[in-house]
Parts: C-alpha cells; structure tokens; sequence
C-alpha cells in the first residue's frame, strides 16, 4: 500500500499549528467556506501509484482519495492536479459527509464538487433514504440532480424480490442542502405496489427546515362536518415569520377559508388565526372568526412600554359547538378581547387595560356574563429590606365594571381600591417567622343608585393582621432499605381581620378561593376585591418530606392542614349564610414519587363531622420506559362531579411476549409492532363517557399507520364523534387527517413514534 498527500495552497501548515482541532458543527455536514477547502491537502493511496508531479497521479487497486468531508474508493482513481478533477472506475464508492454513492463509473472536480455518476445507488444520512438512478449529476457542494430515479426510507430486506413497502419513482430528483428539500419531477408514490399519488411535480423535506410549498392534504370524517378535505399550503415568508393557509371542503356544510399568520422580532412575537365560511348549510349564515395573540414592547423616553393583546371574536353563538376543533380560544364559550400596556421602574409598575367578553350563549345552559373592564388602571410599589428587614408593597386599582345589568342584577359601577402592606419577615435554617399588617380601603361609584337610601356610592376600609411561622426539622432515616433524609415541617398560621359590614356591596369580581394547600394560608377567603372575609382564625399544618441524599431528589411528600376558627365569618358571598363552623375540614394531601416509574398524587378535603371527603383528586402514572405510560385519575367534588380519567400508550407487542428493542425516544422500538392509545373520561355521576380519544398506531419501520377515533362532548345530550386516519412516509411526508395532534393534546406524556431529537453526526458514518 502507497499513500501519497498532496498540498493544496502556498504553504503547508504552520510548525506550531495543531495537527488536528475538532469544534462542535453548527449543521449536520460540515460547512467550510470556498476558500478554506481549497487550502485542505488531499490524500492518495492504493496498491499501485505512478504519475507526474504535481500534473497526475494514477491509482489501482484499492485507491482511495480523501480530501476534509469527502472520501472516494476505487479500483481504479485517475488523479489531475491542475484541473483538480478525479475519474474513478469499477466498485466506486464515495462518501461524503456521511452521505453515499456507489457505482461503476465517477468523475468529479473534488474542490467545486462538480461532476457526474453512472448508475449510481445512494443513501442520505440525515433521514436513512436511499435509492438508485440511471446518473447522478453534481451541480456542486449543496445540490445535485439525480436521473430516472427511486428513494425510500424502507431499510432492504433479504430476498430477490422483496420491494420496499412505499417508493417515489422520478424522472428527476433535485437535491438541495442549502434548502433542505427535494423536488421530484414526473413522480408517482406507490404504497405498497398501488400508486396512490402521482404528481407531476413534488416537493418533500429533507429535514425539519421551513419551507414554502402544498403540504400533505387532510382527510376527515364526522357528524358534523361529513368528509372534510383540507389541502394547506405553507408559505415562508421570512425566517422570522410565515403563514399557513389552509382551506376545507366540508360535505356538510361547504368551504371553510382559514389562515394563519406568525411573526417573531426582536422586540415582539404573534399569532394571527382566521377562518370564514360562506353560507354555511348548517347554520344557513356566514361564519367567521379571528384570535390575535400578540406580546412586545415599544421604547419610550421613560422605560419600555410592554403591549399584550389577547383577542378572540367569532360570528354567532354556536361557533364553539360547530368548530369545536379550530386549535384555539375561540373553541370556548368566554372569548377574551383583552389589551394590556404594562411599564415598570425599580420598585414601581403601572398597568393599563382593556378587557371585554363575548359570551356564547346556549339555552340548554345559559352562563351569566362576567363584567367587561373598561379601562382597568392598576400600580404597585414594593420594596424589600427596608429600615432593618422592613417589606413594604402598596397596590392601587382603579377599574370601571359594565355588563348588562339585568342579567346581573346590579348596577355598573367604578371601583377604586388602594391595599398597603407592611411586614417584617425573620427567616433562619430552622425556622421562619413573619408578621404582616394590611390595610384595604375601597370606594365605588354606581350608575344608579344602589341603597335603599338612593345612594351611589359606596366605600369600606379594612385592617388584617397576620402572622406566619414555621419550623423545619431534619433527620436521616431508613424506609424499606432505602436511606434518606426525612424532614417534619410544621406551620402556623394565624389572622384577624374585623368585621366590616359588606352585604350592602355589590360583587363584581370576587369568588371563594378553592381550598387546597396552597390558599388555606392566605389572609382572605376571597379572590378579587369586592369581599374582604373577617377573619379570627388559626391555620394548623405540618408536612413532611423524604429526600434522596445524593441529589436531593423529593421521594414522597405528605401534608396535612386544618383551619381553627374563633368567632363566625360573618362576610359572605350574596345567597351563602355565615360560616360559623369552628374547624374547617382536614386537608390532606400526599406525594409519592418513589421510583422514576411510579408517580401518585393525592388531595383530599375530608369533613370530621359526616366522616365523608368532601372533594378528593386521586391520580396516578406508571411509565416504565419510552412509549409505556398509564395514567389514572379519580375526581370527586361531593353532590356535583365524580369522574374517572384514564389515559395510555403501551405496545400492544406485549401481550404476546414481544418486548421490542429500546432504540430510544424518537425511534420506536422496531418494526412491526402496534402500539394502543387512548383516553377515556368516564362521569360515575351520570354514568356516561363524557369524552374519549381512543387509536391504534402501527409502525412498520419505514411508515407509520394510525386510526383514532374521537368523541368529545359539547353538552349533556350530544356529542362530536371523528375518525381520524393517517399514513406517515418516514423521511418524507404524512398523508390523511392530523391524528397526531389529536393525540398530543390528549394523552399525558403521549411520545411521538417518529420524532428526530438530534441530528446524526457526519462521523456515525465516517471513513
């Protein structure tokens, strides 16, 4: 064997320069500009060399030219240096950056990569496609021109007439790098031997790089829309911003136009979805609706401004019923149109906003319509470690309520609140302790008069104190032969706020704070600001942790809380009487993540007195590894819900004994194995499903096969029922309706089958 290296440039590599410097690629192949390849020296070796210096150079028998990314084997490699132009002939074979061509015959200039291939098989790295053609045309680095060509990602099988299950046969294939995508021209796809989409002109990916283009139509069946036919087309418009148009033939109802439009800068991103459908037979009238979510901000002589806008407006009330799957608000019954300008200084913050609901109405179960807030102006000040650990925050609001008042049943009203609070927090490694005091003063203005007196206005001033402390205590301890370090947290909790006589107010914001751990230590039993409670109680709880003492990983957690009252709490909500109750119910509440496989979660109200819970959420999840989770959830809420969630996705291999192969997140397990999801919500109360997702995956390897069928409520007596198919070309493109959007939106921890993590590396095929 003779090596031969010849230099390319003026000069060879400098004495004190590394021999070899590896960095991390910035992209899949490696990217050396123009000037830089030409300076790389080139490698020649085989059993026979002969030639002209610096002219020729003649190789037989096992040659090989090897030149930064590119490798070329040959039983025979004609070298000129001039030209910088390699010819090789027999068992040729050249591989670069990963991607590989054989054949009999190649000539190519190694520098422009400019060249051609007779008869050449190939395979790609970035997706494991591959082919073979009648000649290969290099147009350089970045693109090529593949002749009378095929290309699969179906991996070859033993058998003299085996055919890969799905195959695009082209007159032409475009390859291009710098783009990502390929153009096959006269193409027709053949699923399993039957064309099932010949185009005269297709574009696929050749990664996940945008680009512009149809993508795969959508085809879908239900009881509301019949057969529905999507065909998008994408349109990148800039690295920064694109749109997806996307128009539906519905058999039902007649052609729904939608779009979507996003844009990310460097002070502000959005999004910007709209559909509009004329003439809709189902409800004999245009549909139309919108939802722009916006975030940024502006520069102003004082500070940057931030602008937050959240609107959502549709045509009619049934909207939410009728396209129940738009992939947004607007699928709701409250729709926001909510705008924010919010700028900040130190210790000082101010917000302004607009806020107005539309209210989708249904007569089988009316909703009274929140309170529109025209303008909100809000302030706060805080600062902390003030005059020796001193805490102080003031928050001012101002807010003028409208709704329609005969659904209401009271008066619109402007609301103005200003809450101060000062405490001292004293915190040690064992101990906590923080005294607070607040004061809240309200005022309001009515647009009629709301006291029997004819008054129209109105005002309260409130004092609370409060004061927070807590022990924490550690010990190393053993549970099933298992070491930790255990903690026991206990904490008290008490606050006294007087009563002021609130009845005579209206409420336009203020609702029970739901009672779990993390309210039962707050000063007021009241979200919003229209109901202050009186308070003269005491908070009693402990927790208690188990931590691994290596990594501090939370093993299991268990928390237990009650509420001790001394005198009744008089304030109330409009309708509810005084709670006069002198110990609240016990909260219980537990943890356990023992091993990564197992995780339950568990909250319980429990009632001493009937000895019944009063609202219990009990949930559970087992995932032994990729593509195995079972989760389990059971919700109660005494005299108004109970319900049973359950959810998965596990191989159904495992039934009879297949394991599969761990090939990691993203890879599947192995070919032909099937793979069950689903979700079911079942009510106890009125024994029905309520909603249910329910599929099968199949992956044969190179595709992917998925039916799921759907049922989603939109109230007591009906229901939205799909089925969803789809085939996924792997490497290529997907075909049918979107039942992988379906799934992630429903199935907790739901993995993808085919889902590319990293991108592989030049060197996991490297010469």
């Amino acid at each position: 064997m003779v090596a031969v290296a010849l230099l390319h440039g003026p000069s060879a590599r400098a004495q004190d320069e590394p021999a070899l410097s590896l960095k991390p690629a910035p992209a899949l192949r490696e990217d050396i500009p123009a000037a830089e390849r030409s300076q790389l020296p080139t490698f020649l070796s085989g059993d026979k060399v002969r030639g002209t210096t610096d002219i020729e150079t003649v190789i037989e028998g096992q040659a090989q030219l090897r030149r930064g990314s590119t490798v070329i084997h040959a039983d025979k490699l004609e070298y000129r240096q001039p030209e910088d132009l390699a010819k090789a002939k027999g068992n040729v074979r050249i591989n670069r950056a990963g991607d590989v061509f054989e054949g009999p015959e190649l000539e190519l200039k190694v520098d422009s990569f400019e060249g051609s291939f007779t008869a050449p098989s190939y395979r790609f790295l970035r997706n494991d496609a591959y082919g073979d053609a009648e000649r290969v045309d290099f147009i350089d680095n970045k693109r090529a021109v593949i002749r009378n060509a095929t290309y699969t990602t179906c991996q070859r099988k033993p058998g003299p007439s085996w055919l890969p299950d799905w195959i695009i046969s082209a007159a032409s294939i475009k390859i291009d790098d710098e783009e990502e995508v390929g153009q096959a021209t006269d193409a027709s796809l053949r699923f399993m031997g039957v064309p099932i989409l010949p185009v005269p002109s297709l574009s696929f990916p050749l990664s996940d790089k945008r680009k512009s283009g149809l993508l795969p139509p959508t085809i879908g069946l239900d009881n509301i829309n019949g057969v529905e036919l999507t065909i998008p087309y994408y349109w990148n418009i800039a690295p920064n911003r694109d749109a997806t148009f996307f128009p539906a033939v519905m058999s039902k109802r007649g052609i729904d136009f939608g779009g979507e439009f996003r844009y990310l800068e460097k002070d502000y991103e959005g999004k910007l979805r709209a559909n509009y459908m004329p003439s809709d037979k189902l409800r004999d009238r245009d549909r139309w609706g919108y939802a722009l979510l916006h975030n940024g901000a502006f520069s102003t002589p004082v500070g940057p401004v931030g602008v937050n806008l959240n609107l959502n407006r549709v045509s009619d009330d049934d909207y939410w019923r009728d396209f129940s799957r738009s992939g947004s608000s607007l699928t709701q019954r409250l729709l926001a149109n909510d705008g924010v300008l919010s700028w900040g200084y130190g210790d000082f913050s101010v917000m302004a906003r607009a806020l107005k609901w539309q209210t989708l109405q249904d007569v089988t179960a009316p909703i009274t319509p929140p309170y529109d807030r025209l303008p909100q102006i809000l302030g706060k000040y805080s600062k902390t470690n003030l005059w020796g650990g001193l805490e102080v925050a003031v928050d001012a609001d101002y807010t003028k309520f409208q709704s329609d008042r005969v659904l209401n049943n009271q008066p619109n009203a402007q609301r103005s609140y200003v809450q101060a609070q000062l405490s001292r927090p004293w915190i040690a490694p064992g101990w906590f302790i923080t005294p607070k005091l607040q004061l809240n003063t309200t005022q309001y203005r009515f647009d009629a008069p709301l006291l029997a007196n004819g008054a129209t206005s109105a005002s309260r001033t409130v004092p609370t104190f409060s004061l927070d402390s807590g022990l924490i205590f550690e010990r190393d301890a053993e549970y099933f032969g298992r070491k930790f370090r255990q903690t026991l947290e206990p904490r008290a909790f008490y606050v006294y706020t007087p009563f002021r006589d609130q009845s005579f107010l209206p409420n336009y914001d203020s609702g029970y704070n739901d009672f779990n751990f993390a309210t039962i230590y707050t000063e007021n039993a009241f979200g919003g600001n229209d109901r202050i409670a009186d308070n003269n109680l005491l908070t009693l709880g402990a927790s208690t942790r188990l931590l691994d003492p290596d990594t501090g990983a939370e093993a299991a957690r268990f928390s237990v809380a009650q509420r001790l009252r001394f005198e009744d709490q008089k304030v109330t909500l409009p309708g509810t009487p005084a709670v006069s109750e002198r110990l609240s119910d016990v909260l219980f509440g537990a943890t356990i993540n023992w091993v990564p496989q197992w995780s339950t979660d568990a909250t319980v109200q429990y009632n001493p007195k009937t000895g019944r819970s009063i609202r219990s959420t009990i949930g559970g999840r087992y995932s032994p590894g990729n593509y195995r989770v079972i989760s389990a959830a059971y919700r109660l809420q005494r005299g108004s819900s109970e319900q049973i969630d359950i959810g998965w996705q596990w191989p159904l291999n495992d039934l009879w004994g297949d394991k599969g192969v761990n090939m990691g997140a993203g890879r599947g397990e192995g070919e032909g194995r099937w793979y069950s999801v689903g979700r079911l919500n079942w009510s106890l109360k009125d024994k029905r499903l309520v909603d249910s997702v329910i599929g099968l995956e199949y992956d044969a390897g190179c595709w992917l096969g998925r039916i799921v069928f759907e049922r989603l409520s939109t109230n007591t007596t009906s229901a939205n029922k799909r089925v969803l198919f789809q085939l996924e070309f792997v490497g290529f493109s997907r075909l049918g309706s979107n039942a992988l959007q379906s799934l992630k939106e429903n199935i907790p921890r739901y993995q993808f089958l085919r889902e590319q993590v990293t991108a592989p590396s030049r060197f996991s095929n490297y010469e």
